[in-house]
């Protein structure tokens, strides 16, 4: 086990112990508690709508909430100091990515109780649910769900004499070539592999389109599986890049911020990117393209789909605020204002939607009439609905992916650079996944 691993798996199991600890202490301060406001913390993103979403709350319940945040490259961070030092924590956001950690070291408490909450699955994406879900416990409602897109430039393609968006991966191989040969792009596919946390987006969007995964429903790594795992994906990339030269070799150093701007400028022809994306893909103060964007399903490979994979943010109850009835209660108040229906509808969801673009989980909103005109302006609701039906949530998800998502990404790009066969990039990324699995 390395040190850095240990140091981690330690710190966890230290951090559930004092968790658990403190349980005690928050029963004897009952009294105190219910006196307290709900202390809610998030990412800062939509801050005004937020608080406007709060004073409607406080309004209508008379409770008091005391909202704090961060910004996002500090977040994480910033909640395990505060889950550490036991400060009053109650409501939080929080990213799929972080579940099972924060699960697993105590911090975060199920919903599986509080059937007001549950109800709201019925209108939820099942993949949004999914990615809520610990060891067959559900850990809260969502606030913010997206999915990675395949989006084109139509002149581009019209240009080049192509009538129609490709449908697999091979006719993407087919009509970039077409748009190589007639100048209009060097690079017509814009891929983002540098690694950053966005990576395994990425990366789980070309596995899933090609039918594969990296581990199966145990948890075994199957990546390295020629027939179930990644070798299709990594392998259609590697020959795109060095083969085909339809996707620049520089993709291991560009990021997805960087890979936005590249095809805004009009740069490439086709782009993997967070469907939210398409807002600004179309937006004339952002986009040299704007009007030209269109959204299709994920490209499938040989015995593949149009499946793609989605991530999920959501409000997550403290194991602080569990451990006392009505705190708790008064919790799950906030959680389903937010994250369910405020006063019978989705308020919340449409809000930052309407106003930041921010994707949502529950289907009902895809037949909103302000938001269906809304949406006209930049993309096409029904291609949006479409493809996050076929979304899959990431299935590395565990208390060591962020150990795992290192060696991976390394391989990967080795495997890209050609530094590595496709064979050994995925044995090693397989290897190092049984090892920190093995080590719990």
């Amino acid at each position: 086990m390395s040190q850095r691993s240990y140091r981690r798996r330690e710190f966890l199991k230290a951090s559930a112990a004092a968790t658990l600890a403190g349980t005690g202490a928050f029963s004897l301060a009952r009294q105190a508690f219910a006196a307290d406001p709900i202390n809610f913390f998030a990412w800062s993103a939509g801050v005004d709508q937020v608080k406007s979403h709060i004073s409607a709350f406080e309004a209508k319940t008379g409770l008091k909430v005391a909202y704090n945040n961060a910004p996002w490259a500090q977040y994480r961070d910033t909640l395990v100091t505060k889950f550490v030092g036991r400060a009053p924590l109650d409501v939080l956001w929080v990213s799929d990515s972080w579940l099972p950690e924060w699960a697993e070291a105590g911090w975060l408490a199920p919903i599986d109780g509080y059937p007001q909450l549950l109800k709201y699955n019925a209108d939820v994406d099942d993949f949004s649910t999914q990615s809520m879900m610990y060891k067959g416990k559900q850990y809260g409602l969502t606030y913010y769900t997206d999915y990675m897109g395949f989006f084109y430039d139509e002149d581009k393609l019209k240009k080049a004499g192509i009538g129609a968006p490709p449908k697999t991966w091979d006719e993407v191989v087919q009509q970039s070539l077409k748009i190589k040969k007639a100048g209009l792009a060097e690079y017509p596919l814009m891929l983002s592999m540098a690694r950053e946390t966005w990576l395994i987006e990425f990366l789980s969007a070309m596995v899933f389109s090609h039918g594969g995964r990296f581990v199966d429903d145990s948890g075994v790594a199957v990546m390295q599986d020629k027939k179930r795992g990644a070798h299709a994906a990594l392998s259609w990339i590697v020959e795109a890049v060095n083969k085909h030269k339809i996707v620049s070799p520089a993709c291991v150093e560009i990021g997805e911020l960087n890979g936005l701007k590249a095809f805004t400028s009009g740069n490439h022809a086709f782009a993997l990117l967070g469907r939210y994306r398409v807002r600004t893909l179309n937006d004339p103060k952002q986009s040299q393209i704007a009007g030209r964007v269109r959204q299709a399903l994920m490209p499938a490979g040989p015995g593949g789909s149009h499946a793609t994979v989605g991530w999920n943010r959501f409000y997550g109850l403290t194991s602080q605020a569990a451990a006392n009835k009505e705190k708790a209660a008064n919790a799950v108040k906030l959680i389903e204002w937010f994250g369910g229906k405020a006063d019978g509808k989705y308020a919340f969801q449409k809000l930052m939607f309407m106003d930041v673009g921010s994707g949502f989980a529950v289907k009902p909103l895809f037949k909103d009439a302000e938001i269906i005109k809304a949406y006209q302006q930049y993309s096409d609701i029904g291609m949006y609905e479409r493809q996050q039906a076929l979304a899959k949530k990431k299935d590395v998800i565990s208390p060591w992916f962020g150990e795992w998502d290192e060696v991976n990404g390394t391989a990967w790009q080795a495997a890209i650079v050609g530094k590595s066969s496709v064979d050994d990039a995925l044995r090693k990324s397989a290897d190092s996944w049984n090892k920190l699995r093995k080590q719990g």
